[in-house]
C-alpha cells in the first residue's frame, strides 16, 4: 500500500525513527484541507512508547479538525536539528515521515495524560504544568495518530 523509499541507502532504522519522534518536540501534520488543497500545520507532539502512537493537542474548532472529520488519513513529518561532520559545511538531517489515521481523543484521563506529557517535553516545572492543566484543560482537544507506516532517512545537504 505504501511506497518503498526510493533512496533506500539513506534509510534509517525504525529504532532511530522512534528516537527522533521521542526527542524532537514538533513536526508538520499534513491533511487534505478545503477544496482538496493540502493543509500542513506545525504541531507539538508526544510519542507514547506504551501504545506506539503519536498525540497532539489543539483547539476544539478550526481548519485542522474540519479536515480530519472529512478524511482521517494524514502524514506527519519530523526533522532533527541536524549535524555537521568535522571539516564539512553540509548539514546532515534525519527526517521521519509517518502515515496513519487520526482521531479525536474523548477519554478525559487519556487527554490529561497527553497534555501532561506534551508539557513535559518543554518543562519539568510540575507547578507550571498543573497550573496550565487547571486553566486550559477544558479548552483543549487532543488527537491520536495511529501509525500505519513510517520511514526515515538521513540526508546530506551537499
Amino acid at each position: 500500500m505504501f511506497r518503498e523509499m526510493r533512496r533506500f541507502k539513506q534509510q534509517i532504522s525504525d529504532e532511530k525513527c522512534i528516537q527522533i519522534l521521542k526527542e524532537q518536540p514538533r513536526g508538520v501534520l499534513s491533511m487534505i484541507g478545503d477544496d482538496g488543497y493540502p493543509y500542513g500545520i506545525p504541531l507539538d507532539h508526544w510519542y507514547s512508547e506504551k501504545d506506539k502512537k503519536l498525540y497532539f493537542h489543539c483547539a476544539k474548532v478550526g481548519h485542522k479538525l474540519d479536515a480530519i472529520q472529512k478524511c482521517d488519513k494524514v502524514s506527519y513529518c519530523v526533522m532533527d536539528e541536524g549535524f555537521r561532520k568535522e571539516g564539512e559545511w553540509a548539514l546532515n538531517i534525519n527526517s521521519v515521515v509517518v502515515f496513519g489515521r487520526i482521531k479525536i481523543v474523548t477519554d478525559e484521563d487519556k487527554k490529561r495524560e497527553i497534555c501532561t506529557n506534551l508539557c513535559r517535553k518543554f518543562t519539568d516545572d510540575e507547578e507550571y504544568i498543573q497550573k496550565e492543566l487547571d486553566s486550559a484543560f477544558s479548552r483543549v482537544c487532543c488527537l491520536e495518530l495511529v501509525m500505519e507506516h513510517m520511514t526515515g532517512k538521513l540526508v546530506n545537504e551537499s
